[in-house]
């Protein structure tokens, strides 16, 4: 908003005009929907399983580094970057660095997937046990579950 424009809408709020404000959103649901925030720990536990997925698929087959391994545990790839090294070969030294930063990018991502699917695991049980002892405690006059819409009534 321009400093003009910033003093045209407060000399007409001072002239007693209002000015309405509108915030950039969406529009509001008219749908009649309860208000209350949802979660479905079905969801929270899908997303954690695809990641838990995701881990075994890359350590399985992503490891460039240990692939074919000999029986000193040297994989193919950086096999191949040292016999190049060897004979002299720009190639071999390039290849083991990129075996380095493959395995360490790799490493990343399967720290990433791991915690993803331990904290949504994590999550999904906190919550239920959350859920379980708010609902226990927040009940209405006839003995039911309060819905956090509702609660609201009680603070007017």
């Amino acid at each position: 908003m321009a400093w003009d424009e910033w003093e045209q809408l407060k000399s007409e709020t001072s002239e007693g005009g209002t000015i309405g404000m509108r915030l950039n959103q969406l529009p509001v649901d008219q749908g009649g929907g309860s208000g209350d925030l949802v979660v479905n720990q079905d969801d929270l536990g899908a997303v954690g399983h695809d990641a838990y997925l995701l881990y075994e698929d890359l350590q399985a087959g992503a490891d460039i580094a240990g692939a074919g391994a000999n029986k000193e545990g040297v994989g193919t790839s950086s096999q191949a970057a040292t016999a190049l090294k060897a004979n002299g070969f720009a190639t071999g030294g390039a290849l083991e660095t990129t075996v380095e930063i493959w395995t360490s990018q790799l490493k990343t991502v399967l720290q990433a997937c791991a915690h993803i699917s331990n904290h949504l695991d994590f999550t999904k049980k906190l919550h239920a046990n959350d859920d379980a002892k708010i609902g226990a405690v927040i009940l209405d006059s006839g003995g039911a579950v309060l819905p956090p819409s509702q609660i609201s009534k009680y603070f007017q």
